[in-house]
C-alpha cells in the first residue's frame, strides 16, 4: 500500500460529526512500516484528535520512533497542511528534511520538507543546559 492509499482509506474512517471535515494521515517510519490515523472529533471540541497525531501514536505504539515521510489528505479545495500542533508533533519524530505531503481527494498534492513547513521548530536541543 502507498501512503496516499492508506491515508485515503483512513480518512473514510474519521469521526467528524461536528465539522464534517474528515482527515486521514499515513506515515512511513524509518524502518519502512506504515502507520495511519484519522481525525476523531469530540463534542468538547478541544478534546478531539488530529489524524497526524493518531498516526504518530500508532507509530510509537508499534515501537518506531522516526518518521521518514508523512502524507495528509482531506476533501478540501487545496491541499491542507497539518495544524500548528501537529507540525510540532511531527518535528518531535522527524528531521528538518522529512518530506510532508499534503493531498486533496481530487489528486492535488504539495510536498515540502518539514523545515519549510515549520521553520525554527522547538526541539529537545533547546532544553540542553550544558
Amino acid at each position: 500500500m502507498t501512503l496516499l492509499a492508506e491515508a485515503r482509506r483512513l480518512r473514510d474512517m474519521a469521526h467528524a460529526p461536528y465539522s464534517g471535515f474528515q482527515v486521514g494521515a499515513a506515515l512511513r517510519s524509518a524502518d519502512g512500516r506504515i502507520f495511519c490515523g484519522c481525525n476523531v472529533e469530540n463534542a468538547a471540541y478541544p478534546e478531539g484528535l488530529c489524524a497526524e497525531a493518531g498516526a504518530i501514536a500508532a507509530m510509537v505504539a508499534g515501537g518506531a520512533r522516526e518518521i521518514a515521510e508523512i502524507l495528509v489528505i482531506a476533501d478540501s479545495p487545496t491541499p491542507v497542511p497539518p495544524c500548528g500542533g501537529c507540525r510540532q508533533k511531527i518535528a518531535e519524530f522527524a528531521t528538518d528534511q522529512t518530506l510532508v505531503t499534503m493531498a486533496t481527494l481530487d489528486g492535488q498534492c504539495v510536498s515540502m520538507r518539514l523545515s519549510e513547513l515549520l521553520p525554527g521548530a522547538f526541539g529537545s536541543q533547546h532544553m540542553d543546559k550544558s
